[in-house]
């Protein structure tokens, strides 16, 4: 019986077989952040522990820091001790920080792939739950909690428990309109929140070949909202060519031995999983949650939906979620006024997120009132697109352009969507105050994200 990539990966860093299911893996690199990261070393150091391998530890704020523009560590004062701990502790240890205003600081999920921290075959785990996008490298990648995460600070493990595996297929070619975020939440809304739970996802098919590294970074982002401990999509030649040359990606020789490596690790043919999934690329439009839960999700072609005509076992929670919404069933979601828009986020604020958004704004201008905001993913993301005048596209059309960092999608570092106010954003959750306690979210893609902007209500971008 074959492999899939999930067990290659898994089996090779396995270094104890501990019983019931759990072992003991390697890990080969730890990203830490602001807010769980800069803990996280106070703490391991007050319990007598040193980094085991501070090598292999890589720091960036982004969490609870401001991303106003011309911003001080100040800016946002309860974030500041934060910061102050994690360079701190990091310049005491050796491990790599790169810092606010640096090149190659970003949000933990955008600048470890940019920066070839983020390789096939390796593990990767990091203080927060959307760690499992840096499997759309062909990495094993998770989030972890606190007591894990001082494990691996002290250790360079961690115990786990084998995950089943979950295959889903995207065959087709993509509809006009239709980006990796369509895909990832027309697939939640498909099988629901609760089915990757258990499981490490591996996403497969035509349609997967077709995307681009960062739009399988996409992809990956949100299978933590489907319940899985992770995503995965195979590498092939267009993660290789992504890769080559980043800082600190392999070199010369190492390259071409963990190329040949890395052409061994796609799931072989014969490999057994637990669970497939086919998704018809036929049959994804662009996407608009309704709801405040990812799984409430539409086609924006669609009306709201009625409680009373769905599963029964939730009527209730879509009557809730309708209800904090302020929404009714049965009406197009199509044409609801929005007062906030957020392009940013590890879901989707890389180059190519703003190139698409750009390409909505520029020529128009936003609505009167709507604000809308564009955060770069990393300072190496701001720079390239200010290089290619994305900035100025944005600005005229009214839009803010801000510096990199979380901001809103966690509302940590006092960044919010005012109380009852209604925003198109590109985050990955839509919680009731998740940007902000009272704030109405709908999860979309830069483009819907940006052509709301424009229309100053939900608008289905191919009509743009």
């Amino acid at each position: 019986m074959g492999k899939t990539l999930f067990d290659k990966i898994w089996d090779s860093h396995v270094i104890r077989d501990l019983g019931n299911g759990f072992v003991l893996l390697h890990i080969d690199r730890l990203l830490l952040h602001d807010l769980s990261g800069a803990r996280a070393l106070r703490e391991v150091v007050e319990k007598g522990y040193t980094p085991a391998q501070p090598r292999l530890i890589y720091a960036t704020p982004d969490h609870a820091v401001s991303t106003k523009p011309g911003r001080t560590d100040e800016t946002f004062p309860p974030g500041a001790p934060l910061l102050r701990g994690l360079r701190e502790n990091t310049a005491k240890f050796g491990i790599k920080l790169f810092d606010i205003g640096k090149d190659g600081n970003g949000i933990v999920h955008i600048m470890g792939p940019e920066q070839g921290l983020s390789i096939p075959g390796a593990t990767l785990v990091c203080g927060d739950s959307h760690t499992c996008t840096h499997g759309g490298m062909g990495a094993l990648a998770f989030g972890i909690g606190s007591s894990e995460l001082e494990h691996v600070l002290a250790t360079q493990t961690m115990v786990q428990r084998k995950p089943k595996r979950f295959r889903v297929f995207f065959e087709g070619k993509a509809p006009q309109g239709v980006t990796a975020k369509d895909m990832i939440l027309h697939l939640i809304g498909d099988v629901g929140t609760a089915a990757g739970t258990g499981h490490a996802v591996e996403y497969a098919g035509s349609a997967v070949r077709d995307l681009s590294v960062e739009a399988r970074l996409t992809l990956c982002n949100l299978s933590i909202e489907m319940g899985a401990r992770t995503g995965m999509v195979a590498p092939d030649d267009t993660t290789y060519d992504y890769l080559s040359g980043r800082d600190y990606a392999p070199k010369g020789a190492t390259w071409d031995r963990a190329v040949a490596y890395w052409r061994t690790l796609p799931s072989d043919a014969d490999a057994d999983f637990d669970r497939e999934h086919t998704i018809d690329m036929a049959k994804v439009a662009p996407q608009i949650t309704w709801g405040t839960s990812p799984e409430h999700v539409i086609a924006v072609d669609k009306p709201i939906p009625d409680p009373a005509k769905g599963p029964e076992e939730k009527r209730a929670a879509w009557a809730a979620a309708l209800q904090y919404q302020g929404l009714e069933p049965g009406k197009p979601i199509e044409g609801t006024k929005v007062d906030w828009v957020f392009i940013g986020s590890c879901t989707n604020s890389r180059i190519s997120d703003l190139r698409a958004a750009a390409a909505i704004a520029k020529g128009r201008h936003k609505a009167a009132h709507v604000t809308a905001w564009i955060v770069p993913g990393s300072e190496r993301v701001k720079r390239e697109a200010e290089a290619e005048g994305l900035d100025k596209v944005f600005t005229e059309a009214g839009f803010e352009w801000r510096e990199p960092g979380c901001s809103m999608c966690i509302a940590s570092n006092g960044e919010r969507v005012p109380p009852g106010q209604r925003s198109v954003s590109t985050s990955n959750r839509n919680f009731v105050g998740r940007l902000g306690p009272g704030a109405r979210t709908h999860l979309a893609s830069p483009a819907m994200a940006a052509a709301a902007a424009i229309k100053g209500a939900i608008a289905d971008v191919r009509k743009l």
